[in-house]
């Protein structure tokens, strides 16, 4: 039965992609936030798809913190299910994301009109210029931006490095951080086909002011708050 419904969403997800690919290269005169909004209409269709099929849902805690004005979400990254759910919890947001994603037939191409930093993660420094320019740009148009530190996906128990990257964009742009913790990996999990019913647990802090705080201690910071969340959130 699992591997039914499972199957019943792949489906849905490869019959739709093409469709909302077409509506992004429609909407490509359009505002790049109008055109963003457009093309996450495919993330929410899909959140729906996988109640229906799957019958995994999701629990927000901590929607009170979200802020009115762009900010920079760091997030534990578990599942692809954060990167469609995001796109229905929080404003207009823009990825931060290695630059092959861009390369994939059909969801690459959709992916590249959404506004996406893409980077090289063996330019060092370079990259974290590039991050820099790129991420300021987005914020400066009204572009929330997402990025997980961890930088691949982990599985529920693991621990990843947390790279400076995303401390580093908000330190010098003086942009606030909101970190996110959740457990989408015990229904999703990393490169397996089936999906487990189930709540999904989100939980969303309260922002953190960049100004006067070194990246280091930015990053230990919200290292420190996401991993504290995550014991609690273990099913």
């Amino acid at each position: 039965m699992l591997f039914l419904r499972s199957l019943l969403f792949f489906v849905g997800q490869v019959l739709t992609a093409p469709i909302f690919t077409l509506i992004a290269l429609l909407a490509l005169p359009l505002n790049p936030i109008t055109r963003n909004d457009l093309i996450s209409g495919w993330a929410r269709s899909m959140l729906w798809w996988l109640k229906i099929t799957c019958n995994i849902r999701h629990e927000i805690t901590g929607l009170e913190n979200i802020p009115n004005s762009p900010s920079i979400i760091l997030a534990k990254h578990q599942s692809a299910w954060e990167t469609l759910a995001f796109q229905a919890i929080f404003p207009t947001q823009v990825y931060v994301l290695k630059r092959e994603l861009l390369m994939i037939p059909i969801f690459g191409w959709g992916l590249a009109m959404s506004s996406p930093i893409a980077i090289d993660r063996s330019a060092g420094r370079e990259a974290l210029k590039k991050l820099v320019a790129n991420g300021k740009a987005r914020l400066d148009k009204g572009f929330w931006v997402v990025i997980f530190p961890e930088g691949t996906r982990k599985a529920p128990g693991e621990r990843g490095k947390y790279h400076i990257g995303g401390a580093w964009l908000a330190t010098h742009t003086q942009t606030q951080v909101v970190p996110v913790a959740h457990n989408a990996g015990e229904y999703w999990a990393k490169n397996s086909f089936i999906k487990k019913p189930g709540i999904i647990q989100i939980h969303i802090g309260k922002p953190i002011q960049t100004v006067g705080i070194k990246t280091d201690a930015l990053n230990h910071q919200v290292e420190h708050w996401i991993e504290t969340e995550m014991a609690t959130l273990s099913v």
